[in-house]
C-alpha cells in the first residue's frame, strides 16, 4: 500500500549514466522513473540519451507549489551542493 497521500508531490534527483544529475517533480515517482528509463512512454528529453537513470534522492510535499519551489532551489545548486542534499538523505512528507 502506498503510504504517500495521492495528492502529494515528490521532488526527485536522478543520477544519469554519465554521472550528471536530473531534478524533477512528480505525483507518481514509480511511473516517472520508468518513463525516464524508457520502459514506458514519457520522460525528459535530457535523460533519453543518459539511461539508465537511478533515483538518488526524494522529498515529499503536500502541494505542487511547494515541490516546485524546492525544485527551483535545487536546480540553482552546483554539483557539490546537490551531492550534499543527496548525502543528507531523503525528507519525509511535509505537513
Amino acid at each position: 500500500m502506498n503510504k504517500t497521500p495521492k495528492t502529494s508531490y515528490i521532488l526527485y534527483i536522478l543520477e544519469c549514466s554519465d554521472g550528471s544529475f536530473y531534478t524533477g517533480i512528480s505525483n507518481n515517482i514509480e511511473k516517472r522513473l520508468r518513463q525516464h528509463n524508457g520502459e514506458i512512454v514519457g520522460g525528459a528529453f535530457y535523460t533519453r540519451s543518459k539511461r539508465p537513470v537511478t533515483l538518488q534522492h526524494f522529498e515529499t510535499f503536500a502541494t505542487r507549489s511547494e515541490a516546485m519551489k524546492r525544485e527551483y532551489e535545487i536546480k540553482k545548486m552546483d554539483r557539490a551542493e546537490k551531492e550534499v542534499v543527496i548525502l543528507n538523505g531523503n525528507r519525509p512528507l511535509s505537513v
